[in-house]
């Protein structure tokens, strides 16, 4: 067509204004029209730190969104480092470290002795309580600043294992914490179990994962292929986790289990005077008793766990259904991870 229709005037110089006002138009009309388009949000930033102990230096690292007034500081448990809970396989399902922080919470976490980019001293040295103390060391760091960042204003500590025995010992010691989160711990050991899985360790200084690294006898590693059983639900299992969990497994020394098991020992825990929650794995061999039996589910957990703390905990409890003992490494643990941010979210903010 041609003479006076409108859409023939639709050309040159005046057609190209109209397309660009059109394509603008629709641009701001995408948001409205497609609401839940996932937005990828980029990752916290995080800076290395280390903390002087009369042992050496305990090595951290703080990831902190802009506006976070609350800090989680983390600690793994006896075969694990800070990338327990920074795991580098898969993160948006396995790293609890970016779970808490796409929350908005801080975190802190922290290498104990022994592992990591911690100091190394000798074996016999190493215990649950010098742990403890380093952790209330770090609590107070936090509320004052850390390295010249504004201090929190909400401190809360988080352990897995034996680590959860140490948040114990720190928080009933110092009662300086607003929250203590307690995962793979109960007061409910299945002493068979236990033994069987201390079993499975040997010394570092003979495992190929640890040649020349120089660690005394003392030091304690996994056999090699047995971390399946030991710490994992058969149901719950990614084979690339696991080969991932054994080629970044810790070491550890026993001295460290008398003290940080003294924690699940009456009346300990019942001198926490703020909120706490615990989490299991509902076929954890460690944690949940004979035949799992404390851990059937969440209910379960609660009533077993609710005579060793005071009403000021305001016990919360959590069962990942299929999980062995290492809750942040089963492929459902992104239940778990929003059952923590829902806690704290209604028990520390």
């Amino acid at each position: 067509m041609t003479g006076n229709s409108s859409t023939a005037g639709i050309s040159g110089r005046n057609g190209r204004r109209w397309g660009a006002r059109a394509l603008l138009a629709v641009a701001a009309l995408v948001p409205a029209l497609v609401p839940n388009i996932a937005q990828a949000e980029p990752d916290s930033p995080c800076r290395e730190l280390s903390f002087a102990v009369p042992q050496g230096q305990l090595a951290a690292t703080l990831c902190a969104p802009a506006a976070a007034d609350t800090v989680v500081v983390l600690m793994a448990g006896s075969n694990y480092n800070h990338g327990y809970w920074d795991f580098g396989y898969r993160p948006e399902t396995y790293n609890f470290r970016q779970a808490l922080n796409r929350a908005g919470y801080a975190t802190l976490i922290v290498d104990r002795l022994g592992n990591g980019a911690s100091s190394k001293p000798p074996s016999s040295t190493l215990s649950a309580t010098t742990s403890a103390n380093a952790l209330h060391d770090i609590v107070q760091a936090a509320r004052r600043g850390l390295d010249g960042a504004r201090p929190y204003a909400k401190v809360v500590t988080a352990g897995h294992s034996l680590s959860s025995g140490i948040a114990v010992l720190e928080a009933t010691r110092h009662h300086d914490v607003d929250g203590v989160l307690l995962t793979g711990y109960s007061h409910t050991l299945e002493v068979s179990q236990v033994m069987g899985v201390i079993s499975s360790y040997h010394p570092a200084a003979g495992d190929p994962a640890f040649t020349g690294r120089n660690f005394d006898d003392g030091y304690l590693t996994t056999r090699p292929g047995t971390r399946a059983a030991a710490f994992y639900g058969p149901d719950t299992t990614d084979p690339a986790v696991l080969a991932e969990d054994e080629r970044t497994k810790e070491v550890f020394s026993l001295t460290e289990y008398p003290d940080g098991l003294s924690s699940t020992l009456p009346p300990m825990s019942n001198g926490i005077d703020v909120p706490v929650m615990v989490v299991n794995g509902s076929v954890d061999r460690l944690s949940c008793g004979q035949s799992f039996a404390a851990c059937t589910d969440t209910a379960t957990l609660l009533a077993s766990e609710a005579p060793y703390f005071a009403p000021a905990a305001r016990l919360r409890a959590f069962v990942l259904p299929g999980s062995g003992h290492s809750v942040n490494l089963a492929t459902n643990t992104v239940e778990y991870q929003g059952a923590v941010v829902d806690w704290l979210n209604t028990e520390i903010r």
